[in-house]
C-alpha cells in the first residue's frame, strides 16, 4: 500500500513555497517602497521608529495605518480614529471569507486560522488565490502563512528603513510610494480576473468609483463596493442560470 503523506513535511514544503513566492513577487517591491514611505510619514508626525514598526507588524494594512498616523498626529479623537481605521480595514473581510475555504482542510482547527487571518492583505490574497489551487490542500494554509510572514517581514524592515531615510527623501516620495500600492493591486486583480463575476466587479468599480468621487458623494468607496459588487453578483447569477438551463 502507498505510504500516507507526511503532514509535517507537507507543511514545511508549503511554508517554504510561500516564502519563495513572496520573495520573488512584485508585491515584495511594492511593499518595500510603500512602507519606506510609511516610515518617513511616521517620522514626520513625531512617532518613534519602534511604534512605527510595531504598527506594521500588528496592523498590517497600509491605508489603515496612514489613517491612524494622520488622525493621531493631527489630534483626532480616539473613537473617531478607531471607526475610520475599522471602516478602512473591513475591506479585508471578504478576502478572508473567500480564501479560507480554499486553504483549510477538514481537520483544520479554528485556532490554526488566527495566523493566516492576521497575515491577510490584498497582496497575500492575490498570490494565494493565484497559486494555492494548484498545490495540495494540506500545503495551502502553510503556503498562505509563508507568503504573509515574508511580506510582513519586508514591510516591518522597510518601515524602519524609511523612518531613518526620512531626511534624505523628498517630500513627494511618501505620496508617490503610497500611490504604488493601489496601482499594483489594480493590475494584479485585472491579471487574475477569470470569472465574469470578477471581471464585472472590476469594471463596474472603475466606472462607478470615479463617478461618485467627482459627484462628491460621501462614502464613495463604500457605495462603489456595495453597488458594483451587487451588480456583478447579479450578472454572475444570471449567467449561472442560463448555463444551467436545458
Amino acid at each position: 500500500m502507498p505510504e500516507a503523506p507526511d503532514p509535517g513535511g507537507s507543511a514545511v514544503n508549503g511554508f517554504a513555497l510561500g516564502c519563495r513566492t513572496a520573495a520573488t513577487s512584485v508585491f515584495g517591491f511594492v511593499i518595500t517602497v510603500t512602507y519606506i514611505g510609511f516610515g518617513a510619514l511616521c517620522h514626520d508626525y513625531g512617532f518613534s521608529v519602534g511604534w512605527a514598526m510595531v504598527s506594521t507588524a500588528l496592523q498590517w494594512a497600509g491605508p489603515a495605518q496612514v489613517i491612524l498616523v494622520t488622525a493621531l498626529g493631527s489630534g483626532t479623537a480616539l473613537i473617531e480614529t478607531a471607526v475610520a481605521v475599522g471602516l478602512s480595514s473591513v475591506r479585508l473581510l471578504p478576502m478572508v471569507v473567500a480564501l479560507l475555504p480554499l486553504a483549510k482542510t477538514e481537520h483544520t482547527r479554528p485556532w490554526q486560522l488566527i495566523v493566516p487571518v492576521h497575515f491577510m492583505a490584498v497582496s497575500v490574497w492575490v498570490e494565494a488565490m493565484r497559486i494555492a489551487p494548484s498545490i495540495p490542500r494540506e500545503q495551502r494554509l502553510p503556503f498562505c502563512n509563508g507568503v504573509g510572514f515574508t511580506l510582513l517581514s519586508i514591510g516591518v524592515l522597510a518601515t524602519g528603513v524609511g523612518y531613518y531615510l526620512q531626511s534624505a527623501l523628498p517630500a513627494v516620495f511618501g505620496a508617490a510610494a503610497m500611490f504604488i500600492t493601489p496601482i499594483s493591486f489594480l493590475t494584479s486583480t485585472a491579471r487574475n480576473a477569470r470569472l465574469l463575476l470578477e471581471k464585472a466587479a472590476l469594471g463596474l468599480g472603475l466606472v462607478i468609483g470615479p463617478a461618485l468621487a467627482f459627484s462628491r458623494i460621501e462614502f464613495d468607496l463604500l457605495w462603489t463596493g456595495i453597488v458594483g459588487g451587487t451588480l456583478a453578483y447579479g450578472l454572475h447569477r444570471v449567467q449561472r442560470m442560463r448555463n444551467a438551463a436545458p
